[in-house]
Order: structure tokens, then C-alpha cells, then sequence
């Protein structure tokens, strides 16, 4: 966490604990047998990187948002970051070691002597796996998104409720904040009408929501988070995408709303463009989490955590010495207050479904035209082959047998689909309902959804020769349906009687079906 990424920072104020000496020390290669050692600065801390190892100091410096002004004070935040990181990245932090001073007044790591400083200590890793430097590079695999949403899910499942934090107060802390240092600011540093009206709409949105965010709060949805989840804060490990760095100086920051968390990194991916990946992790999440009920919440959520990057970024340009470091600075500022009024301004939701038979293609291009449609961070995509694995108990990749494929079952699919995609709806979000729909009272289910609350509503069928979707049953792997070639066969048999949906060739490339499918649903939701 550095300074300006704080809510609520001001101007440091520094105390008098002289830390020279250690830094000096943990600069020095004699103190890790010569190895050759590399420093990180910020304004909160400075971190050595020496052989395997990393050892982590917190400058004894005293903001508003975080006090490290003693020795004991930088004791417990060590101890503290090194449990609470602990639960994603158990391997990286190896714990918390003293600085100390022998007898003859030499400093050792450990050992015997009096403790003069803490260090968190640990295991050294390719700063190149960054998701941040990734990203920057091009180089972030997609595919990494869903196993990302997967351990953000897995950490606010295990992490403590703390129903004393949050809630509309948590949330009022930080728009105050906001406000607070968007009235400091220059007319040549941000926009200050355009800052000023981004405080008015927000606490209107915020007193919009306050029964919710306290009923939230009230039922264990505000927990001991990650608090400063964004791609800076995460690492490829042995491939796998490990949360670190959270915030362990301020519960205020870290003890918030589980979705105000996820909404720092979903704010992070769209603000890079990065639609898809943001896509990919929502819709992970709320299939790993089963939040519906709060996502009304997400454009409060990421309007502030945008803003809170405006008034950052001014903070940072403000102190910065290269003229073009500091014009870049004030432009993000600009560009994050602009993208933080509109995301106060959501699309209406609507409701698409995609039909077709087996191998035609339908979660392909679900997906692929979920992330540029509804509001940020795009439509909800509801599977049905996921749902009936879900409903019958088991991973989404195992193979069912005939019981999971009863017509008992598969009534009950549908009506999840239609239930997940009305409440989702309810809840502002647009929604991609991704089934078969060969039935025509199964179509006519899913449109009766839409007619019901009043939104658009789109349907279509995928429809390609039987030897194409035999072709493709026969090669997929690795996937939640079950479909096999028999399937298809049977589904044609069948049959789906009048289909009044649009009819879209899909034999072609899963490329030129999404676009003919997004500019069917540009025309008619837009």
C-alpha cells in the first residue's frame, strides 16, 4: 500500500526514530554473505531483495490512515500482514524477523541481542510475474482470470466477519474522504465542477443504497478483505495467479464490503481495457460466491474506487519532480475522474438468450459478447451445463449419468436459469442465458422473464448443419457439457418446433458468430 492509495491520505508527518542505521544494514551485501541486494522504496516502507529472500521494513512514519511511529506499533502490523497474507500466499510470507543489536553493538537478523527493528520476511519472487507488468506487456493469459476470481472467492469465504466496519458508515468514510481532498485540489489540477458534481451523484447513490449496504454489513458480508486488491497486488507463483500485499494498518480499509474488494480489480482491469479479463472474473466470482443480491451495489463500489485514483494521482503528480512523469500523472487523474461518473451511469439490464443444439456454439458466444454489453464490468452469463452440475452436486468437469439428465432435472435447470437471470436483472445487471432452449415452452420461460420486468429482451438461435455439430461434440474437452455425438442426434430428432428467435448461421468461425450476434444485439439494446 503506498500513500496514494490511501482514501483518505494526507501529507506524512514524520517522527523522530531515527532508522538509518538499520536501513544501512539491510543495504549492505555483508549482511547476506555478499549477495548482491536490491532495494524498493515507498512511502510507507523499503524492501530489500537479497538472495532468496525479501525482507519487508515499515518506515516509522505516521499518516492519517496508518500509525508505524513505534517499535512495538511495527511489530504488531508485521505480525498482523504476515497472518492476514497468509491465507493466500502461506508460501511467500515466511514471517516476521527482528533487526537486532548484540553486546558489541553489531546488528545481526535474529539472534541474540536487543530488538531495535521488525522486518517481515519474505520469499523472494520474478517481479516480471506481476500481473501489473503482465498486463502491461500484453503477456496476461485470460485463462489466469478464472483461477484469480477463484482465490479472491476462496478468501472472503474463509475470512473473519466484521460486522463492525462497513456498512453505509464504511462507505460514507470514503466518499467523505474523496470530497474532502477534491476540494483541495486546483482548477488546473482536476476539474473541479466535474469533481464537486461526482460527490453530489455519489452520496446520492450512496443514501440509495444505505439499507442495503447496513443489511449487508448485518449479515456477514463485510469481512477482514484483501483491501488493496488490484494487479500490482498479485503474482504469478508456479503459474498460479497469489494475492499478496494486503492491507494490515487500517481496518477501515481492509474490513469492507467483499464485492467493495472485488471492485478495486474489476476498476483496474477496465480502466486498462481489458474488458474481457474483467468479465472473466466477475463471472467467475458470482458463480464461485452466489452474489446476486448486492451486484445493485457495483457501481457505487467501482465509482469510488475510480475516484479514489483521481484524487491519488493528483497527490502523486503534485510531488513528482519529472515534468512528464507529473503531466502523466495529472492526465490519469482526468481519465479516472471522467471513468468514475460514468460508471455512476449504468445501461439499463436486458436479458439475451442464446439456444441451439449441441457443438453450435452457444457458450462460445455467450462469452464473447458478454463482456461489451450491460453495465461495467458486462453481462452475467448463466449456463445451464454449469447450473446441472451445480444442482447435482459435483465439479463442473465431471461427466453425469443419465440421473443428472431426468426431465425432473432438467425443469429444475431451467427454472434456475430464469430465477438467476430474474434476480440479476432486479439487481441492474444485464444477463446471457446460455441453453439448448429447444423446447418452446423453455423460450418462452426465459422471454417471459424479460416481459415480466420490463427490459428488452433478445433471443437466438445458433443453428449449423448435424455433421458440424457432431464434429465439434466429438472434439470438445474439457468442458461442463456433456454432449456427445448420440445427444445431437437425439436433440435433432426431437426437434424445437416454430423457432421465433433470430436464426444466426452458426457454421462459421466462433470470431464471425459473435460479431453477427453483437451487432444483432447493438440494434436492438443499445
Amino acid at each position: 500500500m503506498k500513500v496514494q492509495d490511501a482514501p483518505n491520505a494526507k501529507e506524512p508527518v514524520m517522527v523522530s526514530n531515527d532508522q538509518l542505521e538499520v536501513i544501512e544494514f539491510l543495504a549492505s551485501p555483508a549482511t547476506y554473505g555478499a549477495a548482491t541486494v536490491e532495494r524498493i522504496d515507498t512511502h510507507t516502507s523499503a524492501v530489500f531483495l537479497a538472495g532468496s529472500s525479501a525482507y519487508k521494513l515499515k518506515r516509522s512514519v505516521h499518516f492519517d490512515y496508518v500509525d508505524f511511529s513505534s517499535l512495538e506499533r511495527r511489530q504488531y502490523c508485521c505480525e498482523t500482514e504476515v497472518r492476514l497474507n497468509r491465507r493466500t500466499a502461506p508460501t511467500l510470507y515466511k514471517g516476521v524477523v527482528p533487526v537486532v543489536r548484540s553486546d558489541s553493538g553489531r546488528l545481526s537478523l535474529g539472534g541474540q541481542g536487543r530488538v531495535i527493528e521488525w522486518l517481515v520476511e519474505m520469499q523472494r519472487f520474478d517481479q516480471d510475474q506481476l500481473l501489473d507488468r503482465l498486463a502491461a506487456d500484453s503477456r496476461l493469459d485470460v485463462d489466469v482470470m478464472v483461477a484469480l476470481a477463484i482465490s479472491i472467492a476462496d478468501l472472503h469465504r474463509v475470512a473473519a466477519s466484521r460486522s463492525d466496519h462497513g456498512g453505509a458508515k464504511g462507505m460514507e468514510w470514503v466518499v467523505d474522504g474523496n470530497a474532502a481532498s477534491f476540494a483541495e485540489f486546483r482548477a488546473d489540477e482536476l476539474d473541479t465542477d466535474a469533481s464537486a458534481n461526482l460527490i453530489v451523484h455519489t452520496r446520492q447513490e450512496l443514501e440509495r443504497h444505505g439499507v442495503l449496504l447496513e443489511r449487508r454489513r448485518q449479515t456477514g458480508r463485510v469481512r477482514e478483505c484483501h483491501g488493496d486488491l488490484h494487479l500490482r497486488n498479485v503474482v504469478l507463483l508456479d503459474g498460479r495467479p497469489t494475492l499478496f500485499d494486503g492491507v494490515e494498518f487500517n481496518d477501515e480499509i481492509s474490513c469492507i464490503d467483499v464485492l467493495y474488494d472485488l471492485a478495486f480489480l474489476l476498476m483496474d482491469l477496465w480502466r486498462r481495457r481489458l474488458i474481457l479479463h474483467a468479465n472473466v472474473v466477475f463471472n467467475r466470482y458470482v458463480a464461485e460466491s452466489g452474489e446476486i443480491e448486492g451486484l445493485c451495489l457495483l457501481p457505487l463500489f467501482l465509482s469510488c474506487r475510480a475516484a479514489v485514483r483521481a484524487k491519488t494521482s493528483v497527490s502523486a503528480a503534485r510531488v513528482q519532480t519529472d515534468d512528464a512523469r507529473r503531466r502523466e500523472l495529472y492526465e490519469s487523474a482526468s481519465d479516472y475522474l471522467r471513468m468514475a461518473e460514468e460508471l455512476l451511469r449504468p445501461a439499463r439490464p436486458f436479458l439475451v438468450a442464446i439456444g441451439g443444439f449441441s457443438g453450435s456454439g452457444k457458450s462460445s458466444v455467450a462469452k464473447g459478447i458478454a463482456p461489451a454489453f450491460g453495465a461495467p464490468p458486462g453481462a452475467l452469463v448463466f449456463r445451464s451445463d454449469e447450473i446441472r452440475k451445480e444442482l447435482c452436486g459435483v465439479p463442473v468437469l465431471e461427466r453425469l449419468g443419465p440421473e443428472g439428465y431426468t426431465a425432473d432435472m432438467s425443469r429444475r435447470v431451467y427454472e434456475t436459469v430464469a430465477q438467476r437471470a430474474r434476480h440479476a436483472i432486479l439487481n441492474g445487471r444485464a444477463v446471457v442465458a446460455d441453453a439448448v432452449f429447444a423446447d418452446q415452452a423453455q423460450r418462452r420461460a426465459i422471454e417471459g422473464v424479460a416481459g415480466d420486468l420490463g427490459v428488452a429482451f433478445v433471443g437466438c438461435w445458433l443453428s449449423a448443419p448435424e455433421e458440424v455439430l457432431i464434429s465439434r461434440a466429438e472434439q470438445r474437452r474439457g468442458d461442463a457439457s456433456d454432449a456427445d455425438p448420440t445427444i445431437v442426434r437425439r436433440q435433432h430428432v426431437h426437434g424445437t418446433g416454430p423457432i421465433d428467435w433470430a436464426v444466426v448461421d452458426a457454421a462459421g468461425t466462433k470470431e464471425g458468430v459473435v460479431q453477427v450476434v453483437s451487432e444483432l444485439l447493438s440494434r436492438s439494446v443499445r
